[in-house]
C-alpha cells in the first residue's frame, strides 16, 4: 500500500494511509512528544505505523502538537523575536501610510495661510488619494514578480521621497506633487504589509496578527487629525511630513535585517517585458482618469447649488462613466495581466470581500472625516481637542479588531463577524446623524463605542478571508484587490460626502440666512467661524453645518446597509474548516484531517 503525502506550503505536513483496522491510522513521528511513548513500527512492504495498544489520541491532542512541530520543521513561519519585529515594523509602516491619509486635514488652514491657493485645498488630500487607488494592484503585482523584501524597502522609500518634498515645499503646486508621490508609496505600503503577514504567520495564528495590523490602520487614521492639529497648533504643518521620516526608515531597516521571505515567496520568474506588461500601465492610467473625472464632478458639483447641470460638470460624470466601462472590459481581456485578474476576482470568496470592504471602509472614512468637522464647528472645539474627542472611537475601534483577529483564529468563524459588524455599524452611522447642536459629552461618547465596535469588528475581515481563499502565489495579488477597493471606497465617499456636506450647508444658509455670503462660510473653515462672524450670525451658520454633517453621516448609514447586505451573500463557511477524511481518525470515530479547509489540496505528491 503507498501513501500519499500532500504538503500544503501554508499549513500542514500529512502522512495518510488507509488501514481501517486501526482506531488512529496516521501517526506523525516527529510531531509527537516523547513523553507519549507511542511506538512506531514499520516493514520494508508497508509504511503503516503501529500504535499501542490502549494508547488513545484525538484528534484535539494531536492536531496543536502536530501543527506546532511541522510549522518548526518546515523553517516556513518564523518564530521568537524575528517574528515580533517584523510584525512590529509591518504595523510601523501601515500606521505611516495610514496616518498621513488623514493627518493633512486639520492642518489645511495654516496651509493656506502660507501658500493661500484656497481652490487647490481638495487636492491636498485628493492627489493622495488618487495615486493609492491607481498603483494598488500594480504593487501586488510587484510583490508578485520581485523580491518580497525589498519590494516592500523600495516602497517605503518612495514614500519617504513624497514626505521630504511636501515638508520642503515652496508652494501648493510642489505640495500636491508631493501628496501624489506619498500616495504611491502608502499603496505599496499597504499591500506589502498584508501580504507579508500572509507569509509569516500560520493560518491559525494569521487572523490575529491581521488584526493588529488593521488596529495600527484603524487608530493611525483617526489619529491622523489630532497629530495633525497638534503639529500646526504648536509648531509647523511641515512636521506632519517630517515626522515620516524616521517611522519610515526604522521599518524599512527592521524589515531589512530580520525578514527573511520564505521558499513559498519567491519572486515568479519573467522577462522583464512581461513583468513590465504584468503592472498593467495602461489599466492604472485609465482608472486614474475615471477617479480624476470623478473627483473634479464632485468638486464643481458641490460649488454651489445650480452647478449640477453645467456642461462641464456633466462632461466629467460621462468621462467617468466611459472610463469606467472601459476599465472593465481592458481588465477582462488583459486576463492575468489585469490589475484585478479576472480569475482571482471571480472566486466567490475575493469577489464578495472586495465589494463589501468598498461600501464598508466608505462608511468608516466618512465618520472619521467628518467627526472632526462637527466637533469643530458645533462645539467649538480646536483641532487638538477634536481629536481627544474622537478617543472613544479610536479605544473602541482597536480593541474590536483585535479582539475580531482573536476570534476567528479561536473559533475559525469570520463572515458572523462580518454580517454583526456591519449591523452595528449601521446603526453607530445612524446615532451619529442623530447629533444636534447641544448632544452632551454622554451621547457623543456612547454613540462612538457603538460605532468603534461595529466598525473595529469586521473591518480587517476581508483581507481574512481573502488571504485564506488564495494561493501562496496569489496572495499579493489577492492583498491588492481587496486594499484597492477599500481605498477606492474610502475615496468616493469621502468624496461624495463633501459634496452633500457643502450642497446641504449652502441651502441651509441660503433659505435661513440669506444675508451671509456662503462662499466666505467656506472659505472661512471650521475652527473660525466664531472669529470671522457676528454673535448674531454664528448659531444659524453652525446650524447649517449640523446639517451639512448629517448628510455626510446619512451617506456612512448607506455604506454600512449596502456592506451588511452584500455580507449575507458569503459562503456559509468557516476560515479553518475541517473536511472528514481517513487521515486522522479519533476514538470517537471522527475524522480531521487537520488542514485548513481553503489551503487544502493545493499540491499532492504521491509517495
Amino acid at each position: 500500500m503507498s501513501p500519499s503525502i500532500a504538503v500544503d506550503p501554508l499549513s500542514t505536513l500529512h502522512v495518510s494511509t488507509d488501514v481501517p483496522s486501526m482506531a488512529i491510522t496516521t501517526y506523525h513521528p516527529p510531531l509527537l512528544e516523547e513523553s507519549e511513548k507511542l511506538a512506531v513500527s514499520s516493514s520494508d512492504d508497508s509504511t503503516t505505523p503501529t500504535i499501542p495498544d490502549g494508547a488513545r489520541v484525538t484528534t484535539e491532542e494531536v492536531k496543536p502538537t502536530r501543527d506546532k512541530a511541522l510549522n518548526e520543521a518546515l523553517g516556513e513561519y518564523p518564530g521568537g523575536f524575528p517574528l515580533v519585529f517584523i510584525v512590529l515594523a509591518i504595523i510601523l509602516g501601515i500606521f505611516l501610510a495610514s496616518l498621513d491619509m488623514t493627518i493633512v486635514a486639520t492642518a489645511i488652514p495654516r496651509i493656506t495661510d502660507e501658500f493661500g491657493g484656497i481652490e487647490l485645498v481638495s487636492w491636498y488630500g485628493a492627489a493622495f488619494f488618487m495615486t493609492n487607488g491607481g498603483f494598488q494592484s500594480s504593487w501586488g503585482k510587484a510583490y508578485k514578480y520581485f523580491s518580497l523584501k525589498y519590494t516592500y524597502i523600495a516602497a517605503i522609500f518612495v514614500f519617504e521621497v513624497g514626505s521630504l518634498i511636501c515638508a520642503l515645499a515652496p508652494n501648493s503646486t510642489a505640495l500636491i506633487v508631493g501628496r501624489a508621490i506619498c500616495g504611491i508609496g502608502a499603496a505599496g505600503i499597504g499591500t506589502g504589509a498584508y501580504t507579508i503577514i500572509g507569509f509569516v504567520a500560520s493560518p491559525r495564528k494569521r487572523p490575529t496578527f491581521t488584526g493588529f495590523v488593521g488596529l495600527s490602520h484603524g487608530v493611525a487614521s483617526i489619529l491622523g487629525p489630532l497629530v495633525g492639529g497638534v503639529f500646526s497648533d504648536h509648531v509647523t504643518w511641515r512636521w506632519c511630513f517630517w515626522i515620516n521620516l524616521p517611522i519610515g526608515g526604522l521599518s524599512a531597516l527592521t524589515i531589512l535585517f530580520f525578514f527573511q521571505p520564505p521558499d513559498s515567496a519567491k519572486p515568479v520568474i519573467a522577462t522583464g517585458t512581461e513583468k513590465f506588461l504584468q503592472m498593467d500601465p495602461v489599466g492604472v492610467v485609465i482608472i486614474m482618469g475615471g477617479i480624476l473625472c470623478y473627483l473634479l464632478a464632485l468638486q464643481y458639483g458641490g460649488e454651489t447649488n445650480s452647478h449640477w447641470d453645467k456642461g462641464k460638470v456633466i462632461g466629467l460624470v460621462i468621462g467617468f462613466t466611459l472610463l469606467s466601462v472601459t476599465f472593465v472590459t481592458w481588465e477582462y481581456y488583459q486576463g492575468e495581466r489585469a490589475m484585478l485578474v479576472p480569475r482571482i476576482i471571480k472566486q466567490r470568496a475575493i469577489g464578495i470581500s472586495a465589494i463589501f470592504t468598498m461600501f464598508f471602509s466608505g462608511s468608516y472614512f466618512l465618520v472619521i472625516y467628518y467627526l472632526p468637522i462637527y466637533f469643530q464647528s458645533v462645539h467649538g472645539t480646536t483641532p487638538t481637542m477634536s481629536g481627544v474627542y474622537n478617543l472613544p472611537l479610536i479605544l473602541v475601534v482597536a480593541v474590536a479588531m483585535i479582539s475580531s483577529g482573536i476570534m476567528i483564529s479561536k473559533w475559525n468563524l469570520a463572515v458572523p463577524l462580518k454580517i454583526l459588524g456591519s449591523i452595528i455599524a449601521v446603526i453607530g452611522a445612524a446615532l451619529f446623524y442623530t447629533f444636534e447642536l447641544d448632544s452632551n459629552l454622554g451621547r457623543i461618547i456612547g454613540y462612538q463605542i457603538i460605532g468603534g465596535i461595529g466598525w473595529g469588528l469586521a473591518f480587517q475581515v476581508p483581507i481574512i478571508i481573502s488571504q485564506g481563499s488564495a494561493d501562496p502565489q496569489d496572495i499579493s495579488c489577492v492583498t491588492a484587490m481587496v486594499l484597492f477597493f477599500m481605498n477606492l471606497g474610502g475615496m468616493m465617499f469621502v468624496s461624495a460626502g463633501q459634496c452633500g456636506f457643502v450642497n446641504m450647508m449652502i441651502s441651509t444658509l441660503l433659505s435661513t440666512a440669506p444675508a451671509i455670503d456662503p462662499d466666505k462660510v467656506i472659505l472661512t473653515g471650521a475652527t473660525r467661524i466664531r472669529e470671522m462672524f457676528s454673535a448674531d450670525a454664528v448659531p444659524l451658520i453652525v446650524a447649517s453645518y449640523t446639517q451639512g454633517v448629517r448628510v455626510a453621516f446619512s451617506i456612512a448609514i448607506g455604506g454600512a446597509g449596502v456592506a451588511f447586505v452584500v455580507a449575507l451573500f458569503y459562503p456559509q463557511t468557516m476560515i479553518f474548516e475541517r473536511r472528514p477524511t481517513a487521515d486522522v481518525e479519533a476514538t470517537d470515530g471522527s475524522k480531521d484531517d487537520g488542514r485548513n479547509e481553503i489551503d487544502k489540496g493545493k499540491t499532492e505528491t504521491s509517495a
